[in-house]
């Protein structure tokens, strides 16, 4: 039995979240890396995630299956256009349409349950305040307040066995210091997928609020891009 601190990390198969799982393994943590599929338009994510988990060497990999399509309400999950070419001033104006009605309070609600059952007292998650799309899910006083409802909703947090930290290593870089540090850390960003509304064959759309933010944080932090945009050559 391996006596390596665990954490579960929350991945999507982006490239936040698969920098957040690299910083977990760079920090010691056993990592577990927990994955939804939750009704999104599309499932080119998922295998995102389970390369990236076998990359970076977690211990498991969890998909768990739940349908935020029959709730719908988002450009993610229901038949409401996906937003393209916005500007960035766009994008902050206010609460984008891709945004997905309480998903990071779903996800870490999972996460926490798997985090009592693993008695791991650490979750990551790869939320970011400065280059981000405006979800209110992202924000330092969201995560805050979701790490106290934690410690007062669990067994172990009750019974004073396990402290529950939610942490978000990202949460003040920019898209390029989390591309610069990714890239460190040895991250191979070919295998992860970003794109709200690829195309059939998995190559990313160019002009989605995820994909103008991504070029930008790749051009800003002097990496070469290596996603496939469609258009782009094969």
């Amino acid at each position: 039995m391996s006596n390596k601190k665990k954490a579960i990390v929350l991945s999507s198969g982006g490239l936040d979240s698969s920098t957040a799982m690299a910083m977990a393994r760079q920090e010691g943590y056993e990592v577990y890396s927990l994955t939804f599929s939750y009704g999104q338009r599309h499932t080119w994510e998922l295998g995102a995630a389970q390369r990236i988990a076998k990359a970076l060497g977690a211990k498991e990999h969890l998909v768990i299956q739940i349908s935020l399509r029959q709730i719908g309400g988002s450009a993610l999950t229901d038949d409401i256009d996906v937003p393209k070419g916005r500007s960035e001033r766009e994008m902050k104006k206010e609460i984008p349409v891709t945004y997905v009605p309480a998903r990071n309070t779903i996800f870490l609600s999972y996460a926490l349950s798997w985090a009592e059952v693993l008695v791991a007292s650490d979750i990551f998650i790869g939320v970011n305040a400065i280059d981000y799309s405006g979800y209110p899910d992202c924000r330092p006083e969201y995560i805050e307040a979701f790490e106290r409802m934690a410690n007062l909703a669990t067994k172990t947090g009750v019974e004073g066995k396990t402290r529950i930290r939610i942490k978000t290593p990202l949460i003040n870089m920019t898209k390029a210091e989390i591309i610069q540090k990714g890239t460190a850390l040895g991250v191979d960003f070919s295998m992860t997928h970003s794109c709200y509304d690829p195309s059939p064959e998995g190559r990313a759309c160019g002009q989605c609020d995820s994909c103008l933010l991504r070029k930008k944080g790749f051009a800003e932090a002097g990496v070469p891009d290596p996603t496939k945009y469609v258009g782009g050559d094969i």
